[in-house]
């Protein structure tokens, strides 16, 4: 007996189901510059149709490094039109570490803009995977590289000739590098799809969405407004960099209804205007990720924003909780509890389930979970953790406690935690205390070496603008309100802290730079 087919949502399918319900609407906004759904599609479909008359074949891998504009977005989504596994690259990379990842991931083509193809063009030997053809210039052409225009000239509009399921990749993310060399993360269409609608849903998108994003396009962080605004079919408006006045202005004059923003930008636009000044009525939503949120400024910032506010904590390879608006009073120091078809543990060093607010590894398991780490058996198998009834969840690598109600408390990353004297020490809980002195702007903790504790910690601080203090002040006055494991051994004073492009503090470059500097025993 014949039966239906099971129907897979894509992506893709949703997006043309827009440009034909809406072909004149806006979809992507930059720099006074605007293309409507009709045309964003159309172009998504010629890039792919010019990549399949070029040989490619479904599954081979495209890497797209083009800074935040329209022309990314076109890159990325018509190279997953085209069957091909996108591979968004980071800006902030050597040309040695786009080879290594070019080379981890085997791309085909590269699709790179005029600023950043000084990242390929030295390393074009060293790329066996590479086709002839295979350099593409967004806003360019030159010797080695064919323009977008030339190399889709001729090629098709109309939608892929390319049979797609829920479970063939959709993109390989490689992970910030925060602790050593990136993974690259595989998801498949169906996990975007459920990202999109956890997300979306989760958070108040629907078609009338107009998104602001203000970070890298590559980053898993910044997906979170712009994947729901696309999804639904809103408006994505996209500036190449952030500034707090533009920022601010621009939620105010186009009436953006969703926003993301990381920690170190909520800091910048305290420390100058604020968010007072502007109006922000539009808002629905305004979601914080990348790295928790000291609890003084998050107070002061759900004072202002109120039940807009939203806070998420996840990873690229997926999985999240959400700290939602109707739970700021009640868990306001929490990040939430999983959001819809997800669930989070936590576990302790022997893999055994921990009670609660019992600290141990985060865990979780989300239908948008990756696949695998691309080419890396080993590095997925150790990743993996097993419940009891041999479910598959993925190592957050971060340390947490569940209270009774299920809302998840951060404690700190596994690598940064500081071993004192055989005691566990949470640099987020020194972070908190010193981050509520009214001269301090921004403050991170690692433990550095001690001839007698073992570790202990440091602090490099960064202040208020127009405020002076003396380290030694600040460390007396950190040291009276901490507890005896906890107390500093010293507080450094700097202009700013080395950070990822979601503005997450490499904590891996600080313990780096002191790595050298012990503790005295007296200390």
């Amino acid at each position: 007996m014949q039966r239906f087919d099971t129907v897979d949502v894509l992506l893709p399918e949703i997006w043309a189901g827009h440009a034909r319900r809406d072909p004149q609407k806006p979809a992507l906004v930059c720099e006074g510059r605007q293309i409507d759904w009709g045309t964003f599609n159309a172009r998504m479909n010629q890039l792919a149709n010019a990549l399949i008359r070029a040989g490619l074949e479904k599954g081979e891998r495209v890497a797209v490094l083009v800074s935040s504009s329209i022309e990314a977005c076109e890159a990325m989504f018509g190279a997953v039109k085209s069957g091909a596994v996108m591979v968004p690259l980071s800006n902030m990379l050597t040309a040695e570490q786009v080879s290594t990842l070019l080379n981890d991931c085997r791309a085909s083509f590269v699709i790179a803009s005029q600023d950043l193809r000084h990242l390929v063009d030295p390393v074009v030997p060293d790329l066996p995977a590479l086709r002839p053809d295979g350099l593409i210039g967004v806003d360019f052409e030159s010797e080695g590289w064919t323009s977008i225009e030339a190399f889709c000239a001729g090629a098709s509009t109309r939608e892929p000739d390319v049979a797609l399921t829920g479970q063939d990749p959709f993109s390989i993310m490689y992970s910030s590098g925060t602790t050593g060399l990136p993974k690259g993360v595989v998801h498949t269409h169906s996990a975007r799809v459920y990202f999109c609608l956890s997300n979306g849903f989760e958070m108040r998108f629907d078609g009338n969405a107009r998104g602001l994003v203000t970070t890298a396009l590559y980053t898993a962080g910044t997906w979170l407004v712009l994947m729901p605004t696309l999804f639904t079919g809103g408006t994505l408006h996209i500036h190449r960099q952030f500034r707090p006045d533009d920022f601010l202005s621009a939620v105010q004059n186009e009436r953006i209804t969703h926003t993301f923003i990381v920690p170190s930008q909520i800091h910048t636009i305290f420390a100058g205007c604020g968010f007072e000044q502007h109006d922000l009525s539009s808002l629905r939503m305004m979601l914080s990720a990348g790295s928790p949120l000291r609890p003084d400024v998050k107070e002061r910032l759900i004072g202002i924003v109120g039940e807009r506010f939203f806070e998420l904590y996840g990873f690229t390879e997926g999985g999240a909780t959400l700290l939602r608006p109707e739970d700021q009073r009640s868990s306001p120091l929490s990040v939430g509890t999983a959001l819809m078809g997800q669930e989070v543990l936590t576990v302790d060093a022997e893999g055994g389930v921990c009670d609660r607010d019992e600290p141990g590894e985060i865990v979780m398991r989300s239908p948008g979970i990756l696949r695998e780490y691309y080419g890396k058996p080993k590095e997925t198998q150790d990743a993996i953790w097993r419940d009891e009834r041999g479910r598959s969840f993925v190592r957050s690598g971060d340390i947490g406690r569940i209270d009774e109600n299920g809302f998840l408390y951060i404690l700190d990353r596994k690598k940064d935690m500081i071993i004192s004297g055989g005691l566990n020490v949470y640099p987020a809980d020194i972070e908190a205390v010193i981050g509520a002195h009214p001269a301090v702007l921004d403050v991170s903790v690692i433990g550095i070496e001690h001839e007698k504790w073992g570790e202990t910690p440091l602090a490099v601080v960064v202040l208020q603008p127009g405020q002076s203090l003396d380290a030694s002040d600040l460390l007396e006055w950190a040291n009276a309100r901490l507890a005896k494991h906890q107390r500093l051994s010293r507080v450094d004073v700097r202009a700013g802290l080395p950070r990822n492009a979601l503005g997450k503090v490499l904590k891996r470059e600080l313990r780096l730079e002191y790595a050298d500097q012990a503790a005295p025993a007296a200390g």
